[in-house]
């Protein structure tokens, strides 16, 4: 993505809008779909209890990213030059999986806007769909695309999280139970865990916010504080959009409604706020779903531009054709290709320990790709055990790709 000038030429404020847009694209980034379908159907199985997977996520999601954005902030390279640099070719295989798993979970995204356009407005789901992509295109073909994009996943990050907390409100969760089962559940359930993480820093989504900052200029060991805070800020920006959701739907369940349609999530709402809660779920599922689809486009091919020159200049244009591409297939088959998404969530639960642990093996032995930064011990003790939870992953994700061939 083309910038006209770093954070460093603009001064605070410019440095400021970049740290935030950076933020706000890695968790409106993990803010899809497939997370609110996720976050309703573990809060109906679970009940007040599906709190303790929240917070456990979190936590590992944020030992994760600290790390993820240390190494490439640090360094100042993309993770597949990273990975080139560890093992040649390994940083070409890093891409290609990262960008087939993001394509096809940008086709997702697309029927996500489509479904979310005909909450709103009724509107036919071909037509929501293209709409939608054409807007994406629109913000990468901006004469500031960074700027724009920056702009528009902040804005949209904050609606999503104040109409879900409004319907969270009318639905009148027990908070207080919720907070107990936190830290003392009554069931623990490791596939809610293992899915939060896997849906939260997985694939593309793991590296999202720190490309950006790379692409921004805002890189070094000086710049250390403001890339660590910001990596915390955006999985706490994730945490608590999940959280309100998670309050929403359990309002409603634990009020006796039966959530038993195709669409659990519109339909909680509904019966927290009435048509207006329908509206504003076909809001909130626009929104999370037009960001995610520009933060895989943006992130994927982030992926591909560092590996020529000529691709580097092509920037913005194969974002373009990636979004066009997600939408025509969508249209094509009129529905996500519910196999191609699996094996694509099969191989971003892959991805996650083989890129996660590049990295780690260049924050604990490859010092001169980090210009001779040391790396606290302490980070890479954290780091090492939330590894062994992406590999637990990843191992989950071999086994799925298995069952699609049998």
């Amino acid at each position: 993505m083309t910038e006209t000038s770093t954070p460093r030429q603009n001064g605070s404020k410019g440095r400021r809008s970049t740290l935030l847009g950076a933020v706000f694209l890695m968790a409106t980034s993990a803010i899809g779909p497939g997370f609110i379908t996720q976050t309703t159907q573990f809060t109906v199985q679970l009940g007040a209890a599906f709190a303790f997977a929240i917070l456990v996520s979190i936590l590992v999601d944020i030992a994760v990213q600290l790390n993820v954005w240390r190494v490439i902030g640090v360094s100042g390279m993309r993770a597949q030059d990273l990975g080139n640099k560890v093992l040649p070719g390994l940083g070409y295989a890093m891409a290609a999986l990262v960008v087939f798993g993001g394509l096809v979970f940008n086709v997702g995204n697309i029927a996500g806007t489509s479904l979310g356009l005909d909450a709103l407005f009724g509107l036919d789901a071909k037509i929501g769909g293209a709409l939608s992509a054409v807007i994406a295109i629109g913000i990468f073909l901006s004469r500031r695309a960074g700027v724009a994009m920056d702009r528009i996943v902040v804005v949209l990050g904050i609606a999503m999280i104040v109409l879900t907390a409004f319907v969270a409100f009318s639905s009148s969760p027990p908070v207080g139970q919720a907070l107990v089962q936190a830290v003392w559940p009554e069931q623990v359930d490791f596939l809610a865990i293992t899915t939060l993480i896997g849906g939260t820093v997985g694939g593309y989504i793991t590296y999202a916010g720190a490309h950006r900052l790379v692409d921004a200029g805002v890189t070094g060991p000086d710049q250390i504080v403001d890339v660590s805070r910001s990596s915390v800020v955006s999985l706490l920006v994730t945490g608590v959009m999940r959280l309100v959701l998670f309050l929403a739907v359990l309002g409603v369940v634990t009020g006796g409604a039966a959530l038993g349609s195709g669409n659990p999530t519109a339909e909680a709402f509904q019966h927290a706020a009435g048509e207006v809660g329908l509206r504003l779920f076909g809001m909130i599922l626009w929104a999370a779903s037009i960001t995610s689809v520009v933060g895989a486009a943006y992130t994927s091919v982030s992926f591909l531009v560092t590996f020529s020159r000529s691709l580097e200049k092509a920037r913005n244009w194969l974002v373009v054709a990636f979004v066009a591409v997600s939408a025509l297939v969508f249209v094509l088959l009129k529905q996500a290709p519910t196999t191609l998404l699996v094996l694509a969530g099969a191989l971003n639960g892959l991805i996650l320990p083989v890129g996660f642990g590049v990295l780690m093996f260049v924050a604990a032995r490859r010092g001169d790709l980090l210009g001779g930064y040391r790396y606290p011990r302490w980070l890479l003790a954290l780091g090492a055990v939330a590894w062994l939870v992406t590999v637990y992953l990843g191992v989950n994700s071999v086994s799925g790709i298995a069952a699609l061939w049998e």
